[in-house]
This record gives C-alpha cells, sequence and structure tokens, in this order.
C-alpha cells in the first residue's frame, strides 16, 4: 500500500524542484501529482518539458520520494467535439511524462456534464478509443473517479462503468469527500467495486442533502451549482470508520491519498495531521498492511 499526498496546497510555495524534499519533511514517501502551472495545468497542454521531467526525477530520487500517480483534468468527455480533440492531444502528452518519471498509475475523473449525460458518456467512449492504446503501450493504469458535476456522479454506476471498459488497466478510485454525491453508501459501493477499487481520496466533507436539504443555501433557489469540501478527517461528517472497515474487508491494497484544499493558511500542520491520522485508522486492522517505499 502507498500512502500519498496531494500536494495541491503547496503548488505556490514549492517549485517541481523543491516538492520532494517538502513531501519528504512532512512524514510522506509518496505524491499524487494534481494539477499545477509549471506541470500539467487544468485544461490546458502540459507546460514541463523533458529536461524538466528529469530535473524532477533528480529531485524525487534524492529526497527518497516517489511519485504514486499523476492527476490530469482534462475536458475529454465534454460535448464540444474540437475541446474534445485538444484533450486527448493533452492527455497524450501526459502519458509520455509519467512514461519518463516511470510513473505506472494516472488517475482523472470522468468529466463532462450531467444535465447532457448520453452525450457526454458517447465522447468519453470515443476518448478512450484513442487513450487506451497509449495506456496499454507504457504499461499505465488509468484510475477513474466519479466527481461532482460529472456526466456520472453516482459510486454504483461509476462502478458499471468502468467495469464496462473491460480492460484489466482500468480501475476505480474512491473519493470520500464525495461520499454525500455519489450515494451516501460506503459499504454498497466499495464492495460492489471489491478489487477494482485500486485508489482512494481521503478528506472530509459535510452532508449537502442534511437538514431538509439546506446545509448550504445558494441564491437564487434553484442554482445549478455542486458544493463539497476537502477539509482534515473529523471536521466534517463522513463515517472513516466504516470507509476503512471497508477497504480492510475488501482487501484494499492500493494507494491512499490525503487530498485535503480547504487549509492553505495552515497546509504544513493539516498534511500531518492527515498522515498521523490515516496511520492510526491502518493500525486498527486486524491484519497490518505492508507500506510500499520507493526505494
Amino acid at each position: 500500500m502507498k500512502i500519498a499526498l496531494d500536494p495541491y496546497m503547496l503548488r505556490e510555495v514549492t517549485t517541481l524542484t523543491t516538492l520532494p524534499g517538502v513531501v519528504a519533511d512532512l512524514g510522506y514517501e509518496w505524491i499524487e501529482l494534481s494539477p499545477r502551472e509549471d506541470f500539467a495545468p487544468f485544461f490546458t497542454h502540459p507546460r514541463v518539458d523533458d529536461a524538466g521531467v528529469r530535473a524532477f526525477r533528480s529531485a524525487l530520487d534524492g529526497a527518497g520520494v516517489g511519485v504514486a500517480s499523476i492527476l490530469p483534468l482534462y475536458r475529454w468527455s465534454g460535448p464540444d467535439e474540437d475541446a474534445r480533440q485538444a484533450a486527448v492531444r493533452y492527455w497524450k502528452r501526459a502519458i509520455r511524462i509519467a512514461s519518463l518519471l516511470g510513473v505506472d498509475t494516472m488517475n482523472t475523473e470522468f468529466n463532462g456534464n450531467p444535465r447532457e449525460r448520453d452525450v457526454c458518456e458517447a465522447q468519453f467512449w470515443r476518448s478512450l478509443e484513442e487513450l487506451l492504446p497509449e495506456f496499454e503501450k507504457e504499461g499505465i493504469r488509468l484510475v477513474l473517479e466519479p466527481h461532482p458535476d460529472d456526466f456520472e456522479e453516482d459510486g454504483k454506476r461509476a462502478v458499471d462503468l468502468v467495469r464496462a471498459i473491460n480492460s484489466a488497466n482500468v480501475s476505480f478510485l474512491y473519493c470520500t469527500p464525495h461520499t454525500f454525491h455519489q450515494g451516501n453508501d460506503v459499504d454498497g459501493i466499495l464492495d460492489k467495486a471489491g478489487a477494482l477499487t485500486t485508489m482512494c481520496h481521503l478528506a472530509d466533507c459535510f452532508d449537502h442533502t442534511a437538514s431538509s436539504g439546506l446545509r448550504y443555501i445558494v441564491n437564487p433557489p434553484g442554482s445549478q451549482v455542486t458544493v463539497h469540501q476537502h477539509l482534515d478527517i473529523g471536521q466534517g461528517e463522513v463515517d472513516f470508520g466504516a470507509f476503512f472497515a471497508a477497504l480492510e474487508r475488501n482487501g484494499f491494497d492500493g494507494i491512499l491519498t490525503s487530498c485535503v484544499f480547504a487549509w492553505e493558511d495552515r497546509a504544513h500542520e493539516s498534511s500531518r495531521f492527515m498522515r498521523a491520522t490515516i496511520d492510526e485508522y491502518l493500525s486498527t486492522w486486524a491484519t497490518s498492511p505492508t507500506l510500499e517505499s520507493p526505494r
């Protein structure tokens, strides 16, 4: 098992070459590299060149830190065909970067629009037809998550969709801060996915359906917005006891990523707290998981 940090809260105070040392100081040996301007920004072509990749890899080696996964985010399932084709081009460069880094896993969201589900799913399959051969050629696993406001938000339907891809290179990601958007059924989703779950994102969130749906109030009423948080464990309403019990029950042995985004003013404190809390939950397992080191 790999315990990783998504260092998004550190993106403005680190460079690619200083990031690994900071992550190591926070107690992590693995990074899940999410979008950042000097690497692979949101929705646009990756910025890092091959020389930058080599320098980053050298910094990782020097700090004793590995990249567990790279998370690009592109409009590969959107209804606009020109945008979809551009996203496929961006994906191909991102896959090449992952290969140069020696990274064997990439994760992303379904993307698209839940109000145009059929159109967006068709675009998703079209993109996969072009990209699956690229993942397979490079030996890289693709891990998919249902995200709030994607064309598929429901956890169980997302498991079915991942399974329908019918590829050993594609698996499922359970994201705890999306618990209340994907059906609020951690047992049902993780038991249905079983070994198909190879990654999990860990952060807390409030239940937006509570208090008669008035946990959050937006104006005007009926506005099409999707709200959730990425808080420290214990600051929201996710049942992490049930979550970790489901992981243990299903023999999870993949990547656990701390992905708190809410506290840039206390990013170091939050990251250390999350690592200690994850370790505490794992210590309750009947058989302690083996933690993988990059060295």
